[in-house]
């Protein structure tokens, strides 16, 4: 269903000047949206909830973000504003159900296209390996539209984990997508080393730590990285450009061969702050012990 701007919702029950302050954008994860308000319209909370409600006929719920995405689990706190006192739903994307707990696992409808993008990259007989999976999302659209022969995913979060596998067995893709509970890391250097052929790295907050374990993930022919991460842009930068040179700087310490022949920008996430991807293909690395010791 298409989405209209808040904006455009609330002309005529709000005033010009609170119009302003509204942020025109939200996400909408199943039957269930979820809006920002600023501290100035908090009392209009109410009246903003029931009108999106009124235009989006199968929303069963609207719950406020009141923080920031942040800590190890990548969760925003959320306070229900209307309808329904459940934070659980179905979502619905490129023809996969995901069930998720939008308190207790991260989830973001925003990267839909991302997921897909991904997905019709793999190539036939491929392992990939999904570091930081969550509720199993990539992995599971992965598994869906291509021929991939396993997708080992991945995620520290007990929840998610357990969302995970209720939307493996969901989707039909057991026998497809290996759920794994623990620390990237971890899980990564005790038995996934110089097995993929691909490897995503869809948290930005981490991909650039866990970056040198994601090339000890490949095989020693090498493969590619899905690389996502945040950048600020000043007037005249290119935010893709500056995350390029972030993992150039990374990968010239190890002993690889790199290209960077692909980035876009995925979204804005503040002023002058975007969200961005880069593809990653190295070509070859050379396993040693020196090597390893940077993971």
């Amino acid at each position: 269903m298409r989405k209209c701007s808040l904006s455009n919702l609330l002309e005529n029950k709000l005033t010009s000047e609170e119009l302003r302050l509204v942020y025109k954008s939200y996400d909408i994860v199943g039957d269930i949206a979820v809006i920002r308000v600023p501290e100035k319209l908090k009392g209009r909370t109410a009246i903003i909830a029931e009108a999106l409600m009124g235009s989006q006929k199968h929303l069963k719920a609207v719950w406020r973000q009141t923080s920031a995405v942040n800590g190890e689990f990548r969760l925003r706190d959320l306070e229900r504003v209307a309808g329904e006192k459940r934070a659980v739903t179905n979502h619905t994307e490129h023809g996969c159900v995901f069930k998720v707990d939008l308190l207790n696992c991260y989830f973001s409808p925003r990267l839909a296209y991302e997921r897909m993008r991904i997905a019709q990259l793999v190539k036939a007989g491929e392992v990939v390996v999904n570091m930081f999976a969550g509720v199993g999302s990539f992995s599971i659209i992965i598994a869906r539209h291509s021929r991939v022969e396993r997708v080992y995913s991945i995620d520290v979060n007990p929840l998610a984990f357990e969302y995970m596998w209720e939307n493996v067995l969901l989707n039909h893709v057991v026998n497809r997508v290996v759920p794994l509970s623990g620390d990237a890391k971890t899980v990564v250097m005790e038995r996934l080393q110089n097995t993929a052929d691909r490897v995503l790295m869809p948290l930005p907050e981490k991909a650039y730590e866990y970056l040198d374990c994601a090339v000890t993930t490949l095989r020693p022919k090498g493969g590619w990285v899905h690389y996502y991460d945040f950048a600020h842009a000043r007037k005249g930068e290119d935010p893709v450009e500056k995350v390029k040179a972030k993992i150039s700087r990374k990968l010239s310490q190890l002993n690889v061969d790199f290209a960077l022949p692909f980035g876009r920008i995925i979204r804005s996430t503040g002023p002058r702050w975007q969200q961005v991807a880069v593809d990653v293909q190295i070509r070859t690395r050379t396993c040693d012990k020196s090597f390893m010791s940077h993971s």
